[in-house]
């Protein structure tokens, strides 16, 4: 017997509805879970039910139902509760998938959507750091000399700045020292903004490391400033940067500003997503 036409129509126009509703409960689960985990420690019962501002029975519910599956664990000693063996597992399934370039594509794509101008993914590669991916704006100038698979300098480019500023000397010490000895003042011809000495690299790495954010105008290409903000995994290692590039004074590349608080707020996500906590917040 066929179903009244008005019925199934209705209910395909629910089902949509219901999808994007989603499951209260299972919000309500990873709630608790996240509270667990932020604290970093076992916790008593009503500790967690006050912090999720929940029930202690509610609470109790659930916590029940994640012990059976191992996601929650009960310490026999102190009857407080912990992330079980199997939260372990499912982080480390996470982060074994975790693939910086396809999370950081979207966010690219936006950070070019709200500025306006070209983003660059890079990584340090086998001759330094190296563009890997890009993403232009509405308003990006055409950057032919920046193209995927360009290897930018330590000391004149914000992503070079960034890998100086975190990575351990012994990686960057070579490439570093041919670009000391390279340098040329400028009293002997060499190009203004390029002109380098070691406390010239000192000073780059403490404004990095202080504001969280590298930034270099004109030394890379004339008329043309870049802010790049640092991609960490869950070691607290630098692995990536995301890179913001326009022409100067179309951009606003004070490094408080707020096209520097969305870069770093954006690459922190990355970072995130990787397993990285940040220190800050511990």
């Amino acid at each position: 017997m066929a179903r009244p036409a008005g019925k199934v129509e209705k209910n395909a126009e629910q089902a949509p509805t219901a999808a994007r509703r989603g499951i209260q409960s299972i919000e309500v689960g990873f709630r608790i879970l996240d509270v667990i985990r932020k604290t970093g420690r076992p916790m008593p019962l009503k500790e967690i039910a006050d912090a999720c501002e929940l029930t202690v029975p509610n609470v109790h519910y659930y916590l029940v139902s994640f012990q059976k599956v191992g996601v929650v664990q009960q310490h026999a000693d102190t009857g407080h509760y912990g992330l079980g063996p199997y939260a372990l597992r499912l982080g480390l399934a996470a982060l074994e998938q975790f693939d910086v370039f396809t999370t950081a594509r979207p966010i690219m794509a936006e950070v070019a959507a709200v500025t306006g101008h070209t983003v660059f993914l890079g990584v340090w590669g086998n001759k330094g750091p190296t563009i890997v991916y890009r993403v232009e704006g509405s308003r990006s100038r055409p950057l032919l000399e920046l193209r995927v698979g360009s290897v930018m300098p330590l000391l004149s480019s914000a992503l070079g700045r960034n890998f100086l500023a975190h990575l351990p000397d012994a990686l960057t010490r070579d490439l570093l020292a041919q670009e000391l000895a390279s340098s040329v003042p400028e009293s002997h011809g060499g190009t203004p903004g390029n002109s380098y000495t070691m406390k010239d690299v000192q000073a780059i790495r403490d404004e990095v490391q202080k504001h969280h954010i590298s930034r270099c105008r004109h030394a890379l290409l004339p008329h043309f400033t870049s802010l790049s903000a640092p991609i960490f995994d869950m070691l607290g290692e630098m692995t990536a940067a995301i890179t913001l590039m326009g022409p100067v004074g179309a951009i606003d590349d004070e490094l408080e500003s707020g096209t520097a608080r969305l870069l770093r707020e954006k690459a922190r996500s990355i970072s995130a997503m990787a397993g990285w906590v940040d220190p800050d917040a511990r």
